[in-house]
């Protein structure tokens, strides 16, 4: 014979079980409709084609197979890849010495120094764009008074030879400031006992920086670094407005989220889009995971 002792604890156990869901429960609803239910109506979409004749068709992994075979996504994949090793590395290594030298507590006004360095996150990357796009104009901008001034030619930032490096260098300039604050507190969180212990040694401020600060700052990079490769493969907003300063150097498919957009804006192909962007995720996903692989066996 059961108990009411035993009923009324199994019952004020389930309660208890319950209430933990209806804190996240809110949330759970939330994240499913804008985050799951998009992806998987992208994967619906992916396995259909709309076709002039016959209307909208299951075609299993043939826009997958498409998709792998298309020298157009591959070429905008190569783009941002290479702006990825090339850009990233330089982004972080300025955020690194930037937050080295405000933590050292030898820079002058380092208060301000850190909010101006930090200010450019606040500027919205349409806005950025703009004003760089502008700057870098040869008939009607800053570089285009500079040749006037001068009697100089300077190279076209907007030609296609170097309209990436233009593109690499206004997100620099937009993200160096988010990354070292990102650094910084990673440097705030260090046990001052530390610089202490290595005063007493007779440790210099190189050693110091080799032994204490770089060693602490391995989980902060490679949070940033895993941001930055993101970021680096949703490139979307510079190229986007540059295409119409720069019509000629900024191609339909410069990058993958580009070559997307434009196929379900432009070209009506919403079932290739959704393929493409889905791949393009998936080795988003790969690509960070590895990074983050490599780095918790390096941290261990």
């Amino acid at each position: 014979m059961v108990s009411a002792g035993h009923t009324n604890g199994v019952w004020a156990a389930g309660r208890r079980s319950w209430t933990g869901w209806r804190f996240v429960g809110p949330f759970m609803a939330v994240f499913a409709l804008v985050f799951l239910a998009p992806i998987a109506y992208s994967i619906y979409l992916s396995l259909f084609r709309t076709r002039l004749i016959g209307g909208t068709a299951f075609v299993g992994a043939d826009n997958y197979l498409k998709v792998l075979q298309d020298p157009r996504f591959w070429s905008a994949f190569g783009r941002v890849a290479l702006f990825l090793v090339v850009q990233v590395p330089i982004m972080l290594f300025l955020a690194l010495l930037i937050a080295l030298a405000i933590d050292s507590g030898r820079l002058y006004g380092a208060a301000f120094f850190r909010i101006s360095v930090f200010l450019p996150y606040a500027v919205p990357a349409v806005v950025a764009t703009l004003m760089w796009g502008f700057m870098y104009g040869t008939r009607f901008g800053l570089i285009g008074n500079i040749d006037e001034a001068f009697g100089i030619s300077l190279p076209d930032p907007l030609s296609p030879d170097l309209v990436l490096a233009s593109i690499g260098n206004i997100v620099t300039w937009e993200y160096v400031g988010y990354n070292m604050l990102i650094l910084y507190s990673a440097l705030r969180v260090v046990n001052p006992s530390l610089y202490e212990a290595a005063a007493i040694d007779g440790a210099g401020q190189l050693r110091i920086i080799w032994a204490i600060k770089l060693p602490a700052l391995r989980g902060a990079l490679l949070i940033a670094t895993i941001f930055s490769i993101i970021g680096s493969f949703q490139l979307f907003n510079e190229p986007s407005i540059l295409k119409t300063i720069a019509p000629n150097s900024v191609t339909t498919y410069f990058t993958p989220n580009y070559y997307a957009y434009s196929l379900s804006f432009a070209g009506q192909q919403y079932n290739y889009s959704a393929t493409v962007a889905i791949v393009m995720g998936v080795i988003t996903m790969i690509v960070a995971y590895l990074v983050q692989l490599r780095g918790m066996r390096k941290a261990a």
